[in-house]
């Protein structure tokens, strides 16, 4: 049990373990809109247009997180203003920008003669530095997260399954659209600081995509995936501990491995229940029993 227990009775590992739940929480919230909507790419994208706002704030000794803001409030934007552009498809108007905001930031960072801004805690995190104040930071991210679902549930949902009713239903599909978006922006920018921008994904996809099989609603699926994130939280940290390995990629690669045996079960499942055994075959010169006769 000591080897269960002794990493969360240090401080930092604590605090890291409380960050991450309150990722995963807010990466179930807004991944499971993702996974439903088939939105991965948008949110690859976003995530790597953080690097802008990021390079300035680094640069000018700003804080990191307004800097994350500001880029995902402009991809946002961005991509809501391409959205309505009829000529030119969701795919490659999201690639545009993302290759935009990316390169943008790349020239940033080039400007800095001594190449000071360290781009290592923004590509894959930090997770052992979270201070108490970003946990606070992180609680009111949540409860933020948790409002907007609440409130935009039946738009989100007429929105990931048919566009149209939306329309007809009068729930404004596009205002629905763009606050999806400003939902996704904030899980981002909330766990871009845990894992980095490489590795959210793993938090935001994962957990919800493992979860799909299993439960039977929308809510079903948000509140599996935060137990799922939780438990890759949990997991990732303790390996972390004694493998001595990065603890942000090893919580994302455990998230990752929970979706692969979620879904290796699904179809073992499935196979059972597909599987209806043949009867044995009787022998044409076997006795017949009546049940009088038994």
């Amino acid at each position: 049990m000591e080897w269960l227990t002794a990493p969360f009775e240090v401080a930092f590992v604590q605090r890291a373990l409380w960050a991450a739940i309150l990722v995963s929480a807010i990466c179930a919230l807004a991944g499971t809109w993702v996974v439903l909507r088939g939105m991965a790419f948008l949110g690859d994208a976003m995530s790597h247009g953080l690097l802008p706002g990021v390079a300035v704030a680094a640069l000018f000794g700003g804080n990191l997180l307004v800097g994350a803001v500001v880029s995902a409030a402009v991809m946002t934007a961005g991509v809501t203003a391409l959205n309505r552009t009829p000529r030119l498809s969701q795919d490659t108007g999201i690639g545009l920008l993302f290759v935009g905001m990316l390169s943008l930031g790349v020239i940033i960072v080039s400007r800095s003669q001594s190449f000071a801004v360290d781009l290592t805690g923004f590509l894959f995190g930090d997770v052992l530095a979270v201070r108490e104040a970003d946990l606070a930071l992180l609680g009111v991210a949540l409860l933020s997260a948790l409002v907007v679902s609440v409130f935009g549930h039946r738009a989100f949902l007429a929105l990931a399954f048919d566009e149209r009713k939306a329309r007809t239903l009068g729930l404004r599909p596009r205002l629905a659209h763009a606050v999806l978006l400003a939902l996704l922006a904030l899980a981002i920018v909330a766990s871009f600081h845990i894992v980095g921008t490489l590795l959210v994904l793993g938090l935001l996809i994962a957990p919800p995509a493992a979860a799909l099989p299993w439960a039977r609603s929308v809510r079903g699926v948000m509140v599996l995936a935060a137990a799922l994130g939780t438990t890759a939280a949990f997991g990732g940290l303790l390996l972390s501990w004694h493998l001595s390995t990065a603890a942000g990629a090893t919580v994302s690669a455990l998230a990752v491995g929970l979706f692969f045996l979620s879904h290796l079960a699904s179809a073992i499942r499935h196979r059972r229940r597909t599987h209806v055994p043949r009867p044995a075959a009787v022998p044409a010169n076997a006795p017949t029993t009546r049940p009088n006769e038994i």
